[in-house]
């Protein structure tokens, strides 16, 4: 269930300057805190998402009424209670928002007519889109220490999401235990060496997630051109591609060269 006071709710600047509102609200039993948080960005990317699912199941209804009208379409009212079913099946939770109706004759076989009315149901996308609920039971806390915390929680998971996968840091295959701590102290290191990095990239004011930076130094590569010689042989010249301008950020806030590895010449 979702729930927003805004009179509540505290403001904070996140670091892709968004502002977020917080606000805490404590258990029944006292013994968690939620932290309901509401988000502009995610509440126009989720009435969009309401909008698009309940247009579409909208046009299904739409549909299924204008075919009463039509001498050889569906009417009974069982198989057009099936209908409606595997129309909310598609509609990805935005059917649970509508009242719809099924009008019969007398019989009670025949579908005359389809009505439907939206009534958004209280504590879901529909009425409070944006916002999302953090659990804790850290009672002390205030709201932006709770969301930084979090945020840093999810920060480390997906670094480590990254090493197990790219750098190919798990799963372990190791049989004894010595072996294991060492893979584990290698897991570590690597995240210690990746945390170093960004610190030194946010003091020169990239802050970029582990995700975006690794996106960004993925687009240079090394080449190597072949040229022939008038004497017959080839010369290989082997350089780094000129890097793009958030690269090239990178680099100086790193002190780095912007052309890793030089220029290699070989002569065949």
């Amino acid at each position: 269930m979702r729930q927003f006071d805004e009179a509540r709710a505290v403001t904070l600047e996140t670091a892709g300057k968004e502002w977020l509102q917080l606000q805490k609200e404590l258990s029944p039993d006292g013994q968690e805190l939620c932290l309901y948080c509401h988000s502009p960005s995610r509440q126009l990317k989720e009435e969009a998402m309401l909008a698009l699912s309940g247009g579409r199941f909208e046009a299904g209804l739409q549909q299924m009424s204008d075919g009463l009208q039509k001498p050889k379409s569906e009417k009974g009212h069982d198989k057009l209670l099936e209908r409606l079913g595997r129309l909310k099946q598609k509609s990805r939770g935005a059917s649970q928002h509508y009242q719809v109706n099924l009008v019969t004759e007398e019989s009670g076989k025949t579908v005359t007519a389809i009505t439907w009315q939206k009534v958004p149901v209280a504590g879901t996308m529909a009425t409070h889109p944006g916002v999302y609920c953090l659990r804790t039971n850290e009672l002390a806390w205030d709201e932006e220490k709770l969301w930084r915390t979090y945020t840093m929680l999810t920060d480390l998971e997906s670094v480590f999401r990254s090493l197990k996968s790219e750098l190919g840091l798990r799963p372990l295959y190791h049989h004894k235990e010595g072996r294991s701590d060492g893979h584990l102290f290698i897991s570590v290191l690597a995240y210690q060496c990746v945390q170093f990095l960004r610190v030194k990239l946010k003091a020169a004011g990239i802050a970029d997630s582990w995700a975006s930076l690794r996106d960004t130094l993925s687009v240079q590569r090394r080449v190597t051109a072949t040229f022939s010689q008038r004497d017959g042989r080839s010369l290989h010249v082997r350089k780094a591609t000129v890097a793009e301008p958030d690269l090239l950020a990178i680099y100086r806030a790193l002190g780095i060269s912007a052309a890793p590895g030089g220029t290699r010449k070989l002569i065949s």
